[in-house]
Protein backbone atom coordinates (compact mmCIF):
# COMPACT_ATOMS: atom_id res chain seq x y z
CA UNK A 1 0.00 0.00 0.00
CA UNK A 2 1.20 3.32 -0.97
CA UNK A 3 0.14 7.05 0.69
CA UNK A 4 1.02 10.71 -0.65
CA UNK A 5 0.31 13.29 2.00
CA UNK A 6 -0.57 16.18 -0.01
CA UNK A 7 -0.06 18.95 2.80
CA UNK A 8 2.90 19.13 5.32
CA UNK A 9 4.72 21.57 7.15
CA UNK A 10 7.59 19.65 8.62
CA UNK A 11 9.74 22.62 8.13
CA UNK A 12 8.30 23.81 11.41
CA UNK A 13 10.37 23.73 14.65
CA UNK A 14 8.47 21.35 16.42
CA UNK A 15 10.05 19.12 13.51
CA UNK A 16 13.86 19.51 13.80
CA UNK A 17 15.01 17.48 16.14
CA UNK A 18 13.55 14.81 14.90
CA UNK A 19 13.24 14.55 11.52
CA UNK A 20 14.94 11.17 10.53
CA UNK A 21 13.08 9.45 13.09
CA UNK A 22 9.80 11.22 11.51
CA UNK A 23 10.75 9.93 8.27
CA UNK A 24 11.41 6.26 8.72
CA UNK A 25 7.30 6.38 10.52
CA UNK A 26 5.71 7.86 7.11
CA UNK A 27 7.85 5.54 5.49
CA UNK A 28 6.88 2.32 7.56
CA UNK A 29 3.22 3.27 6.92
CA UNK A 30 3.10 3.35 3.10
CA UNK A 31 3.52 7.01 2.69
CA UNK A 32 5.94 7.53 -0.29
CA UNK A 33 5.69 11.44 -1.13
CA UNK A 34 5.12 14.40 0.34
CA UNK A 35 3.99 17.79 -0.63
CA UNK A 36 5.32 20.32 1.95
CA UNK A 37 2.88 23.56 1.35
CA UNK A 38 4.79 27.12 1.98
CA UNK A 39 3.34 29.51 4.35
CA UNK A 40 5.67 32.36 3.15
CA UNK A 41 8.36 32.76 0.59
CA UNK A 42 11.00 32.90 3.30
CA UNK A 43 10.24 29.54 3.98
CA UNK A 44 11.48 28.39 0.31
CA UNK A 45 15.09 27.93 1.17
CA UNK A 46 14.38 25.80 4.33
CA UNK A 47 11.93 23.57 2.40
CA UNK A 48 14.27 23.28 0.04
CA UNK A 49 17.22 21.86 2.23
CA UNK A 50 14.34 19.39 3.26
CA UNK A 51 13.88 18.16 0.00
CA UNK A 52 17.63 17.72 -0.69
CA UNK A 53 17.35 15.48 2.55
CA UNK A 54 14.87 13.63 1.59
CA UNK A 55 14.17 13.42 -2.12
CA UNK A 56 10.49 12.00 -1.85
CA UNK A 57 9.64 15.26 -0.68
CA UNK A 58 8.24 18.03 -3.34
CA UNK A 59 6.87 21.52 -2.53
CA UNK A 60 4.68 24.87 -3.32
CA UNK A 61 5.56 28.39 -2.92
CA UNK A 62 3.11 30.96 -1.96
CA UNK A 63 1.80 33.23 0.57
CA UNK A 64 -0.70 31.65 3.05
CA UNK A 65 -3.92 34.53 3.49
CA UNK A 66 -2.96 34.95 6.97
CA UNK A 67 0.28 36.44 5.98
CA UNK A 68 -1.11 38.44 3.19
CA UNK A 69 -0.10 42.19 5.16
CA UNK A 70 3.77 40.83 4.08
CA UNK A 71 2.97 41.03 0.28
CA UNK A 72 4.67 43.73 -1.39
CA UNK A 73 4.97 44.83 -5.24
CA UNK A 74 7.90 42.14 -5.31
CA UNK A 75 6.47 39.24 -3.67
CA UNK A 76 4.64 38.33 -7.05
CA UNK A 77 7.69 37.90 -9.09
CA UNK A 78 9.50 36.44 -6.21
CA UNK A 79 7.30 33.62 -5.57
CA UNK A 80 7.12 33.22 -9.87
CA UNK A 81 11.21 33.47 -9.49
CA UNK A 82 11.63 30.95 -7.09
CA UNK A 83 8.65 28.16 -8.57
CA UNK A 84 10.74 28.45 -11.72
CA UNK A 85 14.09 27.78 -10.07
CA UNK A 86 13.91 24.32 -9.18
CA UNK A 87 11.71 21.50 -10.31
CA UNK A 88 10.80 20.38 -7.55
CA UNK A 89 8.08 23.16 -6.99
CA UNK A 90 5.12 21.61 -7.89
CA UNK A 91 2.40 24.18 -6.86
CA UNK A 92 1.57 27.34 -5.76
CA UNK A 93 0.81 27.82 -2.49
CA UNK A 94 -0.68 27.91 0.10
CA UNK A 95 -3.02 30.53 -0.67
CA UNK A 96 -6.44 31.44 -0.55
CA UNK A 97 -9.26 33.22 1.88
CA UNK A 98 -9.38 33.34 5.74
CA UNK A 99 -11.79 35.54 7.21
CA UNK A 100 -12.16 33.10 10.52
CA UNK A 101 -8.99 34.88 11.99
CA UNK A 102 -8.92 37.88 9.60
CA UNK A 103 -10.58 40.48 8.39
CA UNK A 104 -8.56 42.55 5.38
CA UNK A 105 -10.92 41.12 3.07
CA UNK A 106 -10.01 43.03 0.01
CA UNK A 107 -6.51 42.70 0.26
CA UNK A 108 -6.79 38.87 0.88
CA UNK A 109 -8.33 38.82 -2.51
CA UNK A 110 -6.06 40.66 -4.21
CA UNK A 111 -2.71 38.38 -2.73
CA UNK A 112 -5.17 35.51 -4.07
CA UNK A 113 -6.11 36.66 -7.13
CA UNK A 114 -2.39 37.53 -8.10
CA UNK A 115 -1.28 34.00 -7.59
CA UNK A 116 -3.80 32.44 -8.87
CA UNK A 117 -2.30 34.81 -11.87
CA UNK A 118 0.83 33.07 -11.18
CA UNK A 119 -0.34 29.53 -11.19
CA UNK A 120 -2.18 30.09 -14.16
CA UNK A 121 1.15 31.15 -16.28
CA UNK A 122 3.57 29.00 -14.84
CA UNK A 123 0.52 26.02 -15.50
CA UNK A 124 0.71 24.45 -11.93
CA UNK A 125 -1.81 23.99 -9.31
CA UNK A 126 -2.60 25.94 -6.68
CA UNK A 127 -3.30 24.59 -2.97
CA UNK A 128 -5.80 26.27 -1.70
CA UNK A 129 -6.88 27.31 2.35
CA UNK A 130 -10.20 28.12 2.34
CA UNK A 131 -11.59 29.30 5.67
CA UNK A 132 -14.98 30.94 6.29
CA UNK A 133 -15.00 31.72 2.68
CA UNK A 134 -16.66 29.50 0.76
CA UNK A 135 -19.26 31.74 -0.99
CA UNK A 136 -16.93 34.37 -2.23
CA UNK A 137 -14.17 31.56 -2.69
CA UNK A 138 -16.07 30.08 -5.31
CA UNK A 139 -17.67 33.26 -7.05
CA UNK A 140 -14.19 34.51 -7.16
CA UNK A 141 -12.51 31.49 -8.95
CA UNK A 142 -15.41 31.63 -11.29
CA UNK A 143 -15.37 35.35 -11.93
CA UNK A 144 -11.18 33.83 -12.88
CA UNK A 145 -12.08 31.39 -15.13
CA UNK A 146 -14.75 34.19 -17.14
CA UNK A 147 -11.88 36.68 -17.69
CA UNK A 148 -8.82 34.76 -17.17
CA UNK A 149 -9.46 31.08 -18.45
CA UNK A 150 -9.17 28.11 -16.52
CA UNK A 151 -6.93 27.35 -13.18
CA UNK A 152 -6.26 24.00 -11.35
CA UNK A 153 -5.92 23.17 -8.10
CA UNK A 154 -6.60 21.40 -4.41
CA UNK A 155 -9.07 22.42 -1.28
CA UNK A 156 -6.99 21.93 1.02
CA UNK A 157 -7.87 20.73 4.74
CA UNK A 158 -11.57 20.81 3.57
CA UNK A 159 -14.02 21.55 6.00
CA UNK A 160 -17.19 22.67 3.90
CA UNK A 161 -20.84 21.50 3.57
CA UNK A 162 -21.97 19.16 0.97
CA UNK A 163 -23.13 21.84 -1.17
CA UNK A 164 -19.84 23.76 -1.10
CA UNK A 165 -18.14 20.96 -1.67
CA UNK A 166 -19.94 20.84 -4.99
CA UNK A 167 -19.00 24.27 -5.98
CA UNK A 168 -15.70 23.51 -6.31
CA UNK A 169 -16.04 20.22 -7.73
CA UNK A 170 -17.50 21.77 -9.98
CA UNK A 171 -14.92 24.50 -10.83
CA UNK A 172 -12.81 21.10 -11.36
CA UNK A 173 -10.67 21.07 -8.26
CA UNK A 174 -9.36 18.58 -6.12
CA UNK A 175 -10.77 17.83 -2.42
CA UNK A 176 -8.56 16.95 0.47
CA UNK A 177 -9.31 15.86 3.60
CA UNK A 178 -6.79 15.81 6.96
CA UNK A 179 -7.63 15.01 10.63
CA UNK A 180 -10.69 16.39 10.95
CA UNK A 181 -12.33 13.91 8.90
CA UNK A 182 -11.65 11.39 11.44
CA UNK A 183 -13.67 13.92 14.35
CA UNK A 184 -17.11 11.98 15.53
CA UNK A 185 -18.80 15.11 15.38
CA UNK A 186 -17.57 16.55 11.96
CA UNK A 187 -20.52 14.89 10.39
CA UNK A 188 -20.54 18.05 6.99
CA UNK A 189 -17.09 16.65 6.49
CA UNK A 190 -18.02 12.76 6.33
CA UNK A 191 -20.60 13.81 3.79
CA UNK A 192 -18.57 15.59 1.65
CA UNK A 193 -15.86 12.56 1.91
CA UNK A 194 -18.26 10.37 0.69
CA UNK A 195 -19.65 12.45 -2.58
CA UNK A 196 -16.06 13.33 -3.98
CA UNK A 197 -15.46 11.86 -7.13
CA UNK A 198 -13.14 9.21 -6.83
CA UNK A 199 -10.44 10.60 -9.01
CA UNK A 200 -10.88 14.25 -7.30
CA UNK A 201 -10.20 13.24 -3.77
CA UNK A 202 -6.64 13.08 -1.77
CA UNK A 203 -5.34 13.17 1.86
CA UNK A 204 -2.81 14.96 3.92
CA UNK A 205 -2.03 15.73 7.60
CA UNK A 206 -2.16 19.30 7.31
CA UNK A 207 1.11 18.88 10.24
CA UNK A 208 1.71 19.40 12.39
CA UNK A 209 -2.17 20.32 13.02
CA UNK A 210 -5.18 18.94 13.07
CA UNK A 211 -3.62 15.24 14.48
CA UNK A 212 -6.54 12.68 13.54
CA UNK A 213 -8.19 10.24 15.87
CA UNK A 214 -6.62 7.98 17.13
CA UNK A 215 -3.83 10.44 17.67
CA UNK A 216 -5.53 13.53 18.55
CA UNK A 217 -3.92 15.74 20.65
CA UNK A 218 -0.28 15.17 19.83
CA UNK A 219 1.67 16.31 17.12
CA UNK A 220 1.13 15.42 14.19
CA UNK A 221 3.00 14.00 11.56
CA UNK A 222 2.87 12.37 8.15
CA UNK A 223 2.53 8.77 9.17
CA UNK A 224 -0.82 10.04 10.44
CA UNK A 225 -2.55 10.39 7.12
CA UNK A 226 -3.17 6.42 7.42
CA UNK A 227 -5.59 6.78 9.44
CA UNK A 228 -6.85 10.09 8.13
CA UNK A 229 -6.95 7.48 4.74
CA UNK A 230 -8.58 4.14 6.56
CA UNK A 231 -11.45 6.69 7.94
CA UNK A 232 -12.23 8.25 4.36
CA UNK A 233 -11.87 4.46 3.27
CA UNK A 234 -14.87 3.62 6.09
CA UNK A 235 -16.95 6.15 4.98
CA UNK A 236 -16.69 5.78 1.50
CA UNK A 237 -17.46 1.93 2.21
CA UNK A 238 -14.09 1.25 0.58
CA UNK A 239 -11.06 -0.17 0.99
CA UNK A 240 -8.21 1.04 2.60
CA UNK A 241 -6.29 -0.43 -0.36
CA UNK A 242 -8.40 1.26 -2.88
CA UNK A 243 -9.01 4.38 -0.87
CA UNK A 244 -5.08 4.82 -1.00
CA UNK A 245 -4.50 4.05 -5.02
CA UNK A 246 -7.04 6.19 -5.64
CA UNK A 247 -5.77 8.90 -3.66
CA UNK A 248 -1.96 8.01 -4.69
CA UNK A 249 -2.90 8.32 -8.33
CA UNK A 250 -4.98 11.56 -7.98
CA UNK A 251 -2.38 13.50 -6.30
CA UNK A 252 0.40 12.34 -9.15
CA UNK A 253 -1.96 13.24 -12.14
CA UNK A 254 -2.78 16.86 -9.82
CA UNK A 255 1.10 17.76 -9.18
CA UNK A 256 3.17 15.90 -11.76
CA UNK A 257 4.72 13.65 -9.44
CA UNK A 258 6.07 9.77 -10.12
CA UNK A 259 6.89 7.28 -7.58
Amino acid sequence: MQLIDTHVHINFDTFKSELEAIRERWRATGVVRLVHSCVEPEEFAGIQAIADRFPEVSFAVGLHPLDAGKWTDKTANLIRELASSDDRVVAIGETGLDFYKADDREHQFKVFEAQLAIAQKLDKPVIIHCRNAAAPMAQMLRDFWQTRGPVRGVMHCWGGTPEETQWFLDLGFYISFSGTVTFKKALQIHESACMVNSDRILVETDCPFLAPIPQRGKRNEPAFVYHVAEQVAKLRGVSLLTLSQQTTENACQLFGLSL
